[in-house]
């Protein structure tokens, strides 16, 4: 790859990561300390720098303390906080495990004390107390809808009337006020819908939670029958707007995927790139998405004829639908097909570079802001003209119809790797046009 344009890509992501920093986005946040205790909670990709801010503001007293959750493998010791790990996309015991200790602290804050609660991406899956099923019922449902490609909203519908924390439910049990500062991994930023809003009250219902693992999750028997009693009025439902147990909770957006978005356009910008479109809440399918923006993308330059470099960049949240007995994000299961590697923006990267075959040179950049696409190492596609002609447009069809992505992107060095990268404000991709 052309050192100038990988350098101007590699740039244009490392400027959105700045912008969804969530130790900065934290501390800018944080609420004056209250006469009593402050208790720090919260789960997600981003809990350990939230968590750092937090013990930076208030660690030097004696009334500070808590505990967060991450995903496995990203924890990191904070003064004063408990930093537990769990699974992430599928809930574990673990992550029961954590949430009871949560909750438990939770209810140990009293009137004159304050809630932290840091949220960010990951946290639906890293915040599990089942209520209604059993946790391998509450697992099995998960994985489901994840390999039916559900979006983040209807997933976490079901989640919250599976639940005993989320959907309003750990802040509605608090005697303290509680303050949350989230990070979105969500298009739209619906407070609800990140981390399956354990602090905002939620308007949706079991009928829907019903209809979507009617529809999306027919194996998932005993979710079935516990959200068809909540149907019934047998269990409580979540609480609602204008609940008075929620009257005592606030909440603050923090970093969210427009504010990376645009921070990755004005980079290009100031280099002197035509930014041509700049959309941040993309949804779909992976590869139909790919394909329609392709098309779209042809008919702009066409029409716009540029003279020097353009731009197209995007971010939101694709899916992949991988089938009811195939593997979810790389972790195997009973009948599933042979072990494969990759994610959305993998896809994305190999439908994107294959419709655009024939057209003028170009790089392309598809990542996950998490580090972390799918099931692989990689954060995801990082492709130049010269890459991208070596796929075949049969080869393409093959890999993607297996899910496959990221084994085929490797072998033309189309990956990129970052490591976890502490925050979570779903993809960025950028298709750059420019003289070779």
């Amino acid at each position: 790859m052309s050192m100038g344009q990988d350098a101007l890509l590699r740039g244009a992501l490392a400027a959105a990561l700045a912008a969804a920093d969530p130790y900065a986005a934290t501390a800018a946040q944080l609420p004056a300390p209250p006469r009593g205790r402050v208790v720090v909670v919260g789960a997600g990709k981003a809990a350990v720098p939230m968590a750092r801010a937090a013990a930076a503001s208030y660690g030097g007293t004696g009334g500070f303390g808590g505990a967060v959750v991450t995903r496995r493998g990203q924890a990191e010791v904070v003064a004063g906080i408990e930093v537990l790990e769990a699974a992430h996309p599928v809930p574990d015991a673990a992550g029961v495990a954590a949430t009871r200790r949560v909750l438990e602290l939770v209810d140990g804050a009293g009137p004159d004390d304050l809630v932290l609660c840091l949220i960010s991406g990951g946290g639906s899956a890293l915040l599990c107390a089942p209520s209604g099923v059993d946790l391998v019922d509450k697992a099995a449902v998960t994985a489901e809808l994840l390999a039916a490609g559900v979006d983040i909203h209807a997933l976490n519908v079901v989640r919250k009337h599976l639940s005993g924390v989320k959907g309003g439910w750990l802040a509605a049990r608090s005697r303290a006020p509680v303050v949350t500062l989230a990070v979105s991994d969500v298009v739209g930023d619906d407070p609800g819908i990140i981390a399956s809003g354990p602090t905002v009250a939620d308007p949706s219902t079991f009928g829907e939670a019903l209809a979507i693992v009617d529809e999306h999750a027919p194996q998932a028997a005993a979710a079935r029958r516990a959200l068809a009693a909540g149907v019934a009025g047998e269990r409580p439902e979540t609480p609602k707007p204008g609940d008075p147990r929620l009257a005592h909770a606030t909440y603050e957006l923090v970093a969210y995927g427009a504010a990376a978005v645009r921070a990755a356009a004005r980079h290009l910008e100031e280099a002197g790139v035509t930014v041509l479109l700049e959309e941040a809440t993309v949804t779909g399918d992976s590869t139909e998405v790919a394909l329609r923006q392709a098309r779209e993308v042809r008919a702009r330059l066409a029409g716009a004829r540029p003279s020097g470099p353009v731009a197209f960049v995007y971010g939101g949240e694709t899916t992949v639908a991988r089938g009811g007995a195939q593997l979810v994000y790389g972790d195997e299961r009973p009948g599933a097909a042979a072990p494969t590697s990759g994610g959305p923006n993998g896809e994305w990267a190999l439908a994107f570079a294959a419709a655009m075959a024939g057209g003028p040179p170009m790089w392309l950049l598809a990542v996950d802001t998490d580090g972390i696409d799918g099931a692989s190492n990689a954060a995801g596609a990082l492709l130049a003209p010269a890459q991208a002609s070596r796929l075949d447009q049969v080869q393409v069809a093959d890999y993607l119809r297996r899910h496959d992505s990221h084994t085929l992107l490797g072998r033309v060095g189309g990956l990129v790797t970052t490591g976890p990268t502490g925050t979570n404000v779903n993809a960025l991709r950028i298709a750059l046009f420019a003289p070779l």
